[in-house]
């Protein structure tokens, strides 16, 4: 087990793929209220469950009768998600994996999530999120490589202006390119096998569907 890696369990959707399982295998875990329904299904047992309490129903509750649960208020500063990776960083966490960040009922908790990461990352932590069909990991400056099957979808939205943006391996790729705040120009490449991103400044996430080879 990684003591250092930490799975936040969150209220989207999770699909039990085989990247996903390989991606929090050893991690030690942390539920966020209704996340924990994802704990049966992945096989885990963590070690706290957070949040108000508000969107777990009453027949998970009994499920886990060993785990610590941290209740809060409904009416608090922070969303459950933001709490549990509090605690996360707390014990140790230096590696988050936000399982159930992208999809779900909720956009406004799923762009959160994506703005958080990158908050995160920006105070050197690894992060990645995950519905186990997509992944996406904060793009700073510096350079960063996805091992993506050929042909699986990618996008690059910015934050921010993008300058110095370079793309390799990739069916589009780019070099030293500088993309406006709000551009589409970096949605829908496809990966030609492991992506090379490499960025001088700003904010972006990449964004892969590595089940998806429609562009092949």
């Amino acid at each position: 087990m990684s003591h250092s890696t930490f799975t936040i369990l969150l209220g989207g959707e999770l699909s039990l793929t085989e990247r996903l399982r390989h991606a929090i295998s050893g991690s030690r875990f942390i539920a966020a209220d209704g996340g924990m329904r994802h704990a049966a299904a992945l096989g885990v047992t963590p070690e706290l469950w957070v949040g108000d309490f508000d969107s777990t129903p009453a027949d998970l509750e009994g499920e886990f009768p060993g785990v610590l649960k941290q209740p809060y208020p409904a009416a608090k500063a922070a969303t459950d998600g933001e709490i549990a990776i509090s605690e996360a960083v707390t014990r140790g966490a230096r590696r988050l994996i936000l399982a159930g960040a992208l999809a779900g009922e909720r956009s406004d908790h799923a762009l959160q999530h994506l703005l958080s990461a990158v908050a995160l990352a920006e105070e050197g932590f690894d992060v990645l999120l995950t519905s186990g069909k997509e992944e996406a990991v904060p793009l700073l400056a510096g350079t960063i490589e996805l091992d993506l099957p050929k042909g699986s979808l990618f996008s690059v939205p910015g934050f921010s202006e993008l300058k110095g943006l370079s793309i390799e391996n990739a069916r589009y790729p780019l070099a030293d390119f500088q993309l406006p705040f709000g551009s589409s120009r970096t949605i829908s490449n496809v990966a030609e096998g492991k992506v090379r991103f490499s960025l001088k400044s700003g904010r972006a996430i990449v964004l892969a569907r590595p089940y998806d080879l429609s562009g092949v």
